[in-house]
């Protein structure tokens, strides 16, 4: 399902990634851990062409991006097939939680609004949220909006999930909260890629761990050979 080969990327003459190569299967569930300014992230957005990446190679599915700025065409299909949840929550507050997971089908699949919401309602109710469809993000607790993001990004059918340390922003309460959503989601055999400082939400989910330090990844396997026991 992802196959990323040499990528290499600078930053204002630093290097952020340095040939790093990556294979994840469909289904499977890919935690980075790592230092913080490891490359962590960026490594996350060149995988859906938030950012652009100097040499190297990323395929998801079928997509295939090259060094440079993507194609619009391209990026259009690769972000209809890959979601991402960030560390801040990026809700609209003026919209209702429905209306903000409706918003993407609305827009992006052009679906009808009665279809549009039907299918929000559903990824509501897969994320636990169901009952606060009519709510604003405000009156919501981190956690709870950090659900209804997950929410939004499942809302396209997306085959790859992508999430930058998604319990960041949270207390350890809303952490736990959000984890266990993320936890379904990997049962429910959704493939992932999850950058994370929680090694036990690594241990307990993932398939893979590779951890990256300076641009480089430094080691790869299953958690109990990368994180111990």
């Amino acid at each position: 399902m992802i196959d990323i080969v040499g990528l290499s990327k600078a930053r204002g003459g630093t290097r952020v990634l340095a040939d790093v190569s990556l294979r994840a299967g469909e289904r499977e569930v890919t935690a980075i851990v790592g230092p913080s300014g490891g490359g962590k992230s960026t490594l996350l957005r060149c995988l859906n062409g938030l950012e652009a990446f100097d040499a190297g190679a990323v395929t998801i599915g079928e997509h295939r991006m090259q060094p440079g700025p993507p194609p619009a065409r391209v990026l259009e299909r690769v972000r209809r097939d890959v979601g991402m949840v960030f560390q801040q929550f990026n809700l609209f507050p003026h919209l209702s939680v429905l209306e903000n997971v409706a918003l993407g089908p609305r827009v992006v699949s052009r679906l009808p609004r009665a279809e549009a919401h039907g299918m929000a309602e559903a990824q509501l109710a897969r994320v636990g949220m169901a009952a606060f469809a009519a709510a604003r993000p405000a009156t919501l607790s981190g956690g709870q909006q950090q659900r209804v993001a997950i929410a939004r990004a499942l809302a396209l059918g997306p085959r790859v999930m992508l999430f930058d340390e998604p319990t960041s922003a949270l207390d350890p309460a809303m952490s736990a909260e959000v984890m266990e959503t993320i936890v379904s989601l990997a049962r429910g055999g959704q493939t992932m890629v999850v950058v994370t400082h929680d090694h036990a939400f690594a241990r307990r989910a993932a398939t893979q761990v590779v951890e990256l330090v300076a641009g480089r990844i430094t080691r790869t396997g299953p958690p109990a050979a990368v994180l111990g026991l």
